[in-house]
């Protein structure tokens, strides 16, 4: 398809005008709609989840839930992990982790700080996903 008929596609998918002439962006967005008018789009939790980091990185909370990973263990849970002899104990709390007196917002942060290396903090501690029982 030309430039001009994909523009004419996504208005006749989308319903408004195609917002540039990019053939990459119109060909990569078009497709998307298609497999989501045949497949369905996203589920109500990846939805509300969507809505939940759109309002974070905006610097809003105009909904109650927050963003809660479902790796993280209750808060109050000890981690303890050991790197090169020395054993490191963090402790989950409501809104981050507690290592050596010190407050994290991420496991990933703890884990550059005991390593030195850049590190997927859940997979350092070896927490993974939980996952759905279908």
């Amino acid at each position: 398809m030309s430039v001009k008929e994909l523009k004419a596609e996504w208005e006749r998918l989308l319903g408004s005008a195609a917002p540039n002439n990019s053939r990459a962006f119109l060909e990569a967005r078009i497709a998307y709609r298609l497999q989501e008018l045949t497949y369905g789009g996203p589920d109500h939790e990846t939805r509300r989840m969507l809505d939940l980091l759109a309002d974070e990185v905006e610097g809003v909370s105009r909904r109650k839930n927050q963003i809660a990973d479902p790796r993280n263990p209750v808060a109050g849970t000890r981690l303890i992990r050991e790197w090169n002899g020395v054993e490191h104990i963090i402790t989950v709390l409501k809104d981050g982790f507690e290592w050596q007196g010190r407050k994290y917002k991420s496991l990933s942060g703890i884990a550059r700080e005991i390593t030195g290396v850049r590190w997927n903090g859940y997979r350092f501690f070896g927490l993974q996903v939980r996952s759905r029982e279908v």
